[in-house]
């Protein structure tokens, strides 16, 4: 809960004036049995039209005056509770932005989106109705029973034994479904996870005929997600006839004493009428009660995950203070090796290589190599658990996050692209850029033909993830994004994959004619992709087993020999 306080403090004047407002509504309710027993006394039973018509006046203004108050304690509310899950979302995702790579695959996409979206609502709705109830409910259940103490301390007790048994089914029930709230939440976490794979490869499920599969992968899920909510909910749904049961219990208390006090000339039936009002407010406000600790309980559930998240801290840190030095040595691996989270082997064993300023790289290897797994090390995604990586001349551990990633540019296996237009994905590599530079960009990236012939050209409107343009497309935009950048390294993470040989071979063309301080390091499956680089890493199982040029490893590495003669024949080796 310390998380929330902060943003509660922001609002220290709605979450003051909410309840107030609240309280003052609440004191006209507490007057209304009082008012209208007077009307039956001295009005009714005297026949006192005016005495009747006054007092009935009065009801009218104090329920005017009980709406308007009603309406500023919701606004004040609304605003204090919007405001703190806003808060509360911003901090979410700056503190997911903050995380290094290790706790963001610990955690999983599907659990921060549950959290950023249904945790926080259940926080916002909770913050909402406790600023409304958590002091207007109490106040007229303790309010009535002195009210009714003012009219007959013998009936009166009867309502304090009634408050102490609905208290204890509230809090009771509350203590029971607060940590099965949890395990809701933990099913919601699977629904979303299930939900998110399926939207997202539902190309790939209806290519393989895998729907049917699938429904019933997810229906088991989603089963488990509603029994658990059934769960819960059964106990839940015991606390309004339970409370219920107590108040007509205590109604028909009331009337059976009642009726003998007014026979005996003790109470008048007015003042019987003003109890069962009271008794009525309370279980009003006990089911609104009841209601707010069942959903207190999920915003403290809520709120108990969102905290995990802000708490956890990330096993990365850029302390560094370093920009790096201008040296010849641009990247530098001494004996590096990397073993992921929760895996058992090494990813990558005792990598050592040297890159210069301006030289082009080439990694090639078979599937699940580390050739990703390497370059991910250059621009820190991970941390090597073995051995020092040097960029520029100095351990990348001593550079500064901004040093880092002004030097070093990286274009994944799968293209992103944002919603938007084409000119606001291009100014992600750089904020200001002219349209003369993302041209440029544009033209060695291969893409500049296609986004000419579209109708808008640079305001060209992209949708989410891109989905209105084609692979290669995409793959050429981020290549330009990044080229845009203008990093001393360029990675290119085997990102021209969907490209056609005659389009990779000009996008080689022109990364070659790049100027002679870009460091240029590119991940491919193609071996002629590769072929010019001044330097070729082949990796195999987490090894380097090869280092050096295209004609030296054909000699020497029987794997990268493998790699070229299965894609070009023997004789084109020779």
């Amino acid at each position: 809960m310390h998380h929330l306080i902060p943003y509660i403090k922001k609002y220290r004047l709605e979450t003051v004036c909410a309840p107030l407002f609240k309280m003052l509504e609440a004191c006209f309710d507490l007057a209304v049995p009082i008012v209208v027993a007077k009307i039956i006394k001295q009005g009714i039973q005297r026949g006192d039209t005016h005495y009747i018509i006054t007092r009935f006046a009065l009801l009218i203004a104090m329920a005017i005056l009980g709406l308007a108050c009603t309406v500023f304690a919701q606004y004040f509310a609304a605003k204090a509770s919007v405001g703190t899950a806003t808060g509360l979302r911003r901090q979410l995702l700056e503190k997911v932005q903050s995380l290094s790579f290790t706790e963001l695959d610990k955690i999983g996409t599907s659990t921060l989106i549950t959290r950023m979206t249904s945790d926080i609502n259940q926080v916002q709705n909770g913050a909402n109705m406790f600023l409304r109830l958590f002091l207007r409910s109490p106040f007229i259940v303790f309010g009535a029973m002195i009210m009714a103490f003012t009219i007959n301390p013998q009936i009166a007790l009867i309502f304090v034994v009634a408050i102490i048994v609905m208290f204890v089914i509230v809090f009771g029930i509350m203590f029971i479904t607060a940590p099965m709230y949890k395990s809701v939440q933990k099913n919601l976490d699977d629904v979303t996870g299930a939900t998110r794979e399926n939207l997202g490869g539902v190309r790939v499920i209806r290519a393989f005929g895998r729907e049917e599969i699938q429904n019933e992968k997810f229906t088991k899920i989603n089963s488990s997600l509603a029994n658990a909510q059934i769960k819960v909910g059964k106990v839940a749904a015991l606390m309004n006839p339970l409370t219920y049961v107590a108040v007509n219990t205590v109604i028909i208390l009331i009337l059976w004493i009642g009726a003998k006090k007014v026979d005996g000339g003790i109470l008048l039936s007015a003042d019987i009428i003003a109890l069962i009002n009271y008794i009525g407010q309370i279980l009003v406000e006990l089911v609104k009660l009841a209601n707010l600790v069942i959903l207190l309980g999920k915003s403290i559930s809520g709120m108990g995950r969102i905290g995990q998240i802000l708490d956890t801290e990330s096993s990365m840190t850029f302390d560094g203070t370093s920009a790096g030095l201008d040296c010849d040595e641009i990247i530098r691996f001494d004996n590096v090796s990397l073993r992921y989270a929760g895996a058992g082997a090494e990813s990558l064993s005792d990598i050592s290589f040297s890159v210069r300023k301006g030289e082009t790289v080439g990694i090639i290897g078979g599937t699940g190599s580390g050739k990703s797994s390497l370059v991910r090390l250059v621009p820190r995604f991970y941390d090597a658990t073995g051995g020092e990586i040097y960029l520029k001349g100095v351990p990348i551990k001593s550079l500064s996050k901004n040093a880092v990633l002004s030097s070093v540019a990286i274009v994944d296996q799968k293209p992103r692209l944002f919603s938007g237009t084409i000119r606001s994905n291009m100014l992600w590599g750089k904020s200001d850029a002219s349209d003369e530079e993302i041209w440029r960009a544009l033209e060695t990236a291969q893409a500049a033909e296609f986004v000419r012939a579209k109708p808008d050209g640079l305001d060209e409107k992209v949708t989410q993830g891109g989905s209105n343009l084609s692979g290669g497309q995409k793959q050429r935009l981020t290549i330009a994004r990044a080229l845009l950048a203008g990093t001393d390294i360029l990675i290119l993470d085997d990102s021209t994959s969907a490209l056609d040989y005659a389009t990779d071979a000009a996008l080689r063309k022109a990364i070659k004619a790049l100027p002679e301080n870009i460091t240029v390091m590119i991940v491919s499956q193609r071996a002629g992709s590769i072929a010019y680089a001044d330097k070729i890493l082949v990796l195999d199982d987490g090894k380097l087993v090869g280092n050096g040029k295209h004609e030296k490893l054909l000699d020497s590495c029987s794997v990268y020999k493998e790699i070229y003669e299965s894609q070009f024949g023997t004789e084109e080796s020779k």
